[in-house]
């Protein structure tokens, strides 16, 4: 069977043009510039108006799986994630049981294989016990070893300094860290409970949750990276400090990257007073100055990922007293048309949304063929409507298992009218999330 998208406007490598794509066998056959003669094809769909770029590649998301089915599977999640636009995601192993062993890594892609939308991939998680395993995975399929040096959802903190000299001496794949120092972040709990008892405002999340703990320890794994000539990959970066060690240590060592999420690229530290728990996240989104940085990174290319660090919890957890509330905010669904709404305010262009959504996640993790539109590559692709906004006002458009999103006061602009996987559509605005499934394992050449 073989598709011909006609008359978009290709987004795609720093430009846009009118044309059409011709896709057979899964992938890109051929690219037509405006005015080509094009060929007949089996379906044909007319995307006058419309922008055409490559699915988007998030690189860090929480599915739940196993564990948490209350709060997601990789069956839901990844289909909110193709109604998004998302077309290849990275999950993390913060799940019950943590995925820490090979023989459980091999069952999420088990899991995976017969249940996601999405073509996916998963990182093995690193403990105070599992180098021998860390030793043990394989480049070409896993992205990552995701290291906590800061506790969030799960007890996988890594704070051993002879662990850490280990993991960034021997791991033979790419060290994704959350970084927050956790004995700054101690303290500062215990400093809250002192000022505020069992009763701390949400708002003291970025005070807690504090800026100096993130610096702190993103130099850090920056000195043991260098240190071991590691391939080192900061995950959501939320301060302006950290942007500008990221900017000197790339000057002379590219192999450390780092990665902003799509919540701390919109709101603020003054938009817990409205949203509370809801925006409660780690690392904690910080001020306006901060946000700002972020995205100045971004459209200056220091930092070239996007993502969106997905971590649903039901409603009933997020109304839970500050200290009880988990910490975590489903996005997937909504990242990729958030993005292009900020492009039409002008805080980013059309080609820079791409660049950092498909584009560099793609480069950064040397993910085989993905990311671009490019003749032979797979068909991974995402039709945005900039004329129909996304509905955000119906729990029911939602495809998270949690129900809710953060975004649902926010008006966006644009929304995914279709998404394509391995050339086949597994999204339509009309028909919703395909049933069938089309999703592979991703491949990476590093």
């Amino acid at each position: 069977m073989s598709l011909l998208i006609k008359n978009a406007t290709i987004i795609n490598e720093g430009r846009s043009f009118l044309g059409s794509l011709l896709l057979a066998e899964g992938r890109i056959k051929e690219i037509y510039l405006s005015g080509e003669k094009l060929p007949t094809a089996d379906d044909v769909i007319d995307a006058a108006g419309k922008w055409l770029i490559p699915g988007a590649i998030d690189d860090q998301v929480h599915f739940r799986e196993p564990g948490a089915p209350q709060k997601g599977c990789i069956a839901t999640e990844s289909a909110a994630a193709v109604a998004g636009g998302v077309t290849s995601f990275m999950d993390m192993p913060n799940t019950q049981p943590p995925c820490c062993t090979m023989s459980l890594l091999a069952e999420k892609y088990k899991i995976a294989a017969a249940d996601s939308h999405a073509n996916y991939a998963f990182y093995l998680g690193a403990n105070h016990e599992n180098i021998e395993e860390i030793k043990k995975a394989d480049p070409s399929l896993v992205p990552g070893v995701k290291v906590f040096m800061g506790s969030s959802t799960g007890d996988m903190l890594v704070d051993r300094a002879d662990i850490l000299e280990r993991i960034f001496k021997e791991s033979p794949v790419l060290i994704a860290v959350h970084c927050e120092e956790e004995a700054i972040i101690r303290k500062n709990i215990q400093e809250a409970k002192e000022k505020y008892g069992d009763s701390i405002p949400p708002k003291q999340h970025p005070v807690i949750r504090s800026r100096e703990a993130c610096i702190a320890s993103t130099q850090k794994a920056m000195a043991l990276a260098l240190k071991h000539q590691s391939r080192l990959h900061v995950i959501h970066l939320t301060t302006k400090e950290e942007v500008a060690l990221l900017a000197q240590v790339r000057e002379t060592t590219p192999a450390i990257t780092g990665e902003i999420c799509v919540h701390h690229l919109y709101f603020t530290d003054q938009d817990y007073a409205d949203y509370g728990n809801l925006i409660k996240c780690n690392p904690a989104i910080k001020s306006a100055q901060d946000r700002e940085a972020l995205r100045e990174a971004i459209r200056k290319g220091i930092v070239r990922v996007v993502a969106t660090d997905h971590a649903p919890h039901t409603w009933e957890e997020k109304q839970a007293p500050y200290l009880q509330a988990p910490s975590g905010v489903p996005l997937i669904q909504h990242s990729l048309p958030l993005m292009f709404g900020m492009a039409k305010e002008g805080i980013f262009t059309l080609e820079e949304v791409v660049a950092c959504m498909c584009h560099g996640p793609a480069q950064n993790f040397g993910v085989a063929e993905r990311g671009f539109i490019r003749k032979g590559y797979y068909a991974d692709l995402a039709l945005i409507d900039p004329h129909t906004p996304t509905d955000t006002s119906h729990p029911n458009t939602l495809y998270y298992t949690c129900g809710w999103s953060p975004f649902s006061r926010t008006h966006i602009p644009v929304s995914v009218s279709h998404t394509f996987v391995n050339g086949r559509l597994a999204y339509t605005a009309q028909k919703g999330v395909a049933a069938e499934r089309y999703a592979q394992a991703l491949r990476f050449a590093h």
